[in-house]
C-alpha cells in the first residue's frame, strides 16, 4: 500500500480541539514526527491514545537532515504523521521542507485541518479581514522591523503576524512611529487557553498596554491601510518633471500612469493644467 505524508493541526491549548481524526492518525500512523516529542507523547495520553509508530523529533533545526529519511519512510509505503507544539504544521513552524521533499518525489500528502493561531486572531479582531496577509514573526532588531513595518504602511490587507511577548512592547512602539497611532490592530493572547485575552485598539493604545509587560503566546492582527484613490492631479508634475528632462508627454504619461490612473486620463490632466496655468 502506498505511504503518505499526513500533516496534522494539534490544539493550541484546548485539548477538546483536537480532531477524531488527529487521534485515529496518531493511533495508527507508521511514524509519527513531532517537534517536540515530549509534548506530543503528553497529548496523545491526555486524548487516551496509544501512539504504536515509531516516534521522531522534527523541530527547526534537524528539519533538513531529517527529512531524507521521512521521505524514504513515505516512499516504502509508510504513513508519516507529522504534528508540532501547536497548531498547524509549516505554517511559521517545521514542515515546510518535508512536504516540498515529498511533492518532489511525487509522493501523497495530506492534511488534517484545524486548529490555527492566524485564523482564530482574524476572526476575534474585529477588523475587516475579507483579505490578508501572513508575515510571520517581525524581525527582532528595531532597524529591520521598521524597514519591515514601512511595507505595510499602503497594504490595504489585514496583516497577521507572531511576536515574542518579550517584544511585543519595542514591536508596537515601532509600529507606531512608522504606521501612526491611530492605525487599528488586535493583540489576542493566549488563544483557546485558560487566560485567553484580546485587546482591541488603536496601535497608540495597544502600545501603551504592552509598556507594562506582557506575557503567552501572541499573535496580532494590524489593520489594513485605507488607500486613497488615485488623483490624476497628484501626479502632473512627475510628468512635466519628465517632460522637462526631454520625454515626450505621451511616453512620459505611460511611464507615470498607475493601477488607479489611466495614461488617457493622466494626459488629459496635464492639458487641464496647462491651460489653467
Amino acid at each position: 500500500m502506498a505511504g503518505r505524508l499526513v500533516l496534522a493541526a494539534t490544539p493550541m491549548g484546548e485539548v477538546d480541539d483536537a480532531s477524531p481524526r488527529l487521534r485515529a492518525a496518531l493511533g495508527s500512523a507508521d511514524v509519527v514526527a513531532a517537534e517536540d516529542t515530549r509534548r506530543t507523547k503528553a497529548l496523545a495520553s491526555a486524548l487516551g491514545v496509544t501512539i504504536t509508530g515509531r516516534v521522531v523529533s522534527f523541530y527547526d533545526q534537524v528539519e533538513t537532515s531529517r527529512a531524507p529519511g521521512l521521505v524514504a519512510d513515505v516512499a516504502a509505503g509508510r504513513t508519516v504523521l507529522l504534528v508540532t507544539d501547536a497548531g498547524m504544521p509549516s505554517v511559521s513552524d517545521p514542515g515546510y521542507r518535508l512536504v516540498a521533499a515529498c511533492v518532489a518525489e511525487d509522493l501523497p500528502v495530506t492534511c488534517l485541518p484545524g486548529p490555527s493561531a492566524v485564523t482564530t486572531a482574524l476572526a476575534l479582531s474585529a477588523l475587516p479581514v475579507e483579505r490578508f496577509c501572513f508575515d510571520g514573526f517581525p524581525p527582532r532588531k528595531s532597524g529591520p522591523r521598521k524597514a519591515w513595518l514601512e511595507t505595510l504602511r499602503t497594504e490595504a490587507r489585514a496583516c497577521v503576524f507572531f511576536e515574542a511577548p518579550h517584544r511585543l512592547d519595542a514591536c508596537l512602539a515601532d509600529a507606531v512611529e512608522v504606521l501612526g497611532p491611530e492605525r487599528r490592530a488586535a493583540v489576542c493572547r493566549e488563544l483557546t487557553k485558560t487566560y485567553e485575552e484580546v485587546r482591541r485598539g488603536t496601535l497608540g493604545e495597544l502600545a501603551e498596554w504592552a509598556a507594562e509587560g506582557v506575557r503567552g503566546e501572541i499573535t496580532v492582527v494590524l489593520e489594513g491601510a485605507t488607500v486613497r484613490a488615485a488623483d490624476p492631479d497628484d501626479l502632473v508634475a512627475d510628468v512635466e518633471r519628465l517632460v522637462g528632462e526631454g520625454a515626450r508627454l505621451k511616453d512620459a504619461c505611460a511611464l507615470v500612469a498607475t493601477d488607479g490612473v489611466s495614461k488617457r486620463e493622466l494626459y488629459e490632466a496635464v492639458l487641464a493644467a496647462r491651460r489653467e496655468s
